[in-house]
């Protein structure tokens, strides 16, 4: 670079007219570095430094002082030196004692030159502390890049994992896929793979709190089982994973890392679950009578509406349209479970009422299967899943018809359970889709 291209921005705390130590004062040094060829801009006052914005784009800063304003411009520096700027920043000072100093070198002061001294080679010093700055940035921008690479590695073979685990695939397969997606949206693969392993946490995060749904209705459903004396020892069981299923989820959902920093309504959402949660936990005693029962479901809606609540926030957050089947057939589960536990509810409670409210969610359980049945892009074990799906849906729904005797109070809630286990699977099998990893 030339002399005359080269803009040095000379700053300091007091006025360019007064005198440092040895006689020359900040205006004579700078007329001195001036006479060497250098263009110098003169800025006086603490904002000048501090704030990044600088007119006039230096390619270097020096700033100076005098022993009366030594502590201010030292402060000032630190906090300029925090803001990692742009150019490389070099003191002229009187002298310091290496507890001043070695805090700023660390910090990636340029250079420091003690007053008094003669204006002879200013030049050259602060070119030469230019020079080492710049080298110095150019081997931080190198570290940058060759750990950029090394996270882009790490989740490219993070995303060939989800891939293989979720697709049953192979190593290069799985490669392939993320290459050809790179290809398709002109973006990096590891840019693609960073988008997979979103993907895929939401999705689980998705999954995680649409299962709290239908836990809420499952454990009552399978306490009003255990009243009824339908599978009392089964019923028991069933309900202890329930509920440690759901202290599990939340768990997951406290350490997910796409919730580490959530906005305001999804962290409101988390809490409500959490607190639903608490509130219902503690009225799950060994023995429940019907007056507790009809509390604990009164608690266990509760839940079901803070669930419903995060999982919309969620699907919202994650901004993946195909993650609308995770929740979708998700959203299934809790409705089964919520039919089969109205049904043992309005003969253990004597609320015949509940019976004459199945008909909407019948037709939203019916209408979320056509659904299903018509999104894009379906694969063969969903296909599959689906029509298991609906075979056991028509069972349950006949044994919904004949409830009104115990026995078939009995096969409502076995109808319910099977058929369960299968939208678990479906729904399992919507989160490892690459419809939904890919997208």
């Amino acid at each position: 670079m030339a002399a005359s291209e080269w803009q040095v921005k000379v700053w300091t705390v007091q006025p360019v007219e007064d005198t440092a130590a040895g006689g020359m004062g900040v205006a004579a040094w700078t007329a001195a570095l001036a006479a060497q060829g250098v263009h110098v801009h003169v800025a006086c006052g603490r904002a000048a430094l501090v704030q990044p914005g600088d007119p006039g784009a230096p390619d270097q800063v020096v700033a100076w002082c005098s022993a009366e304003t030594l502590h201010d411009t030292l402060q000032a520096l630190a906090e300029c030196l925090a803001t990692d700027p742009r150019w490389p920043v070099s003191l002229v000072s009187p002298e310091l004692p290496a507890e001043a100093w070695q805090p700023l070198w660390a910090s990636g002061l340029a250079g420091w030159w003690p007053l008094p001294a003669g204006p002879a080679g200013w030049a050259a010093a602060l070119a030469g502390d230019r020079a080492r700055w710049l080298r110095a940035a150019q081997l931080r921008a190198d570290l940058d890049r060759a750990r950029a690479q090394l996270d882009e590695r790490k989740y490219v073979d993070r995303a060939k994992g989800v891939l293989m685990s979720a697709r049953g695939i192979g190593e290069d397969e799985a490669f392939r896929l993320l290459r050809g997606a790179a290809m398709h949206a002109n973006l990096r693969v590891g840019e693609v793979s960073r988008s997979v392993i979103e993907a895929s946490q939401w999705a689980e995060a998705i999954n995680r709190a649409g299962q709290l749904r239908m836990l809420s209705q499952r454990i009552v459903k399978l306490a009003a089982q255990r009243l009824a004396g339908i599978d009392t020892r089964g019923a028991r069981a069933l309900q202890d994973e329930a509920a440690e299923r759901a202290r599990a989820n939340l768990a997951y959902l406290a350490a997910c890392p796409r919730l580490a920093d959530p906005p305001a309504a999804t962290r409101s959402a988390l809490q409500a679950v959490a607190e639903a949660w608490a509130a219902l936990s503690a009225q799950l005693t060994p023995r429940l009578t019907a007056a507790q029962l009809a509390e604990v479901d009164r608690r266990a809606m509760v839940l079901l509406e803070g669930a419903e609540a995060l999982t919309r926030v969620l699907e919202h957050d994650g901004g993946r349209r195909a993650l609308r089947l995770v929740n979708t057939c998700g959203r299934q589960r809790a409705r089964v479970q919520r039919l089969a536990k109205d049904v043992l509810l309005a003969a253990l409670l004597a609320e015949p009422a509940r019976l004459e409210g199945l008909s909407p969610r019948v037709d939203e359980i019916a209408a979320a299967f056509a659904e299903l049945e018509q999104a894009p892009l379906a694969s063969a074990d969903t296909r599959q899943l689906l029509a298991a799906a609906q075979e056991e849906w028509l069972r349950l729904l006949r044994a919904i018809d004949a409830a009104s005797s115990g026995d078939s109070r009995a096969v409502v809630a076995h109808a319910a359970d099977s058929l369960l286990d299968i939208i678990e699977r479906l729904t399992a099998a919507y989160e490892h889709s690459l419809q939904v990893i890919m997208s």
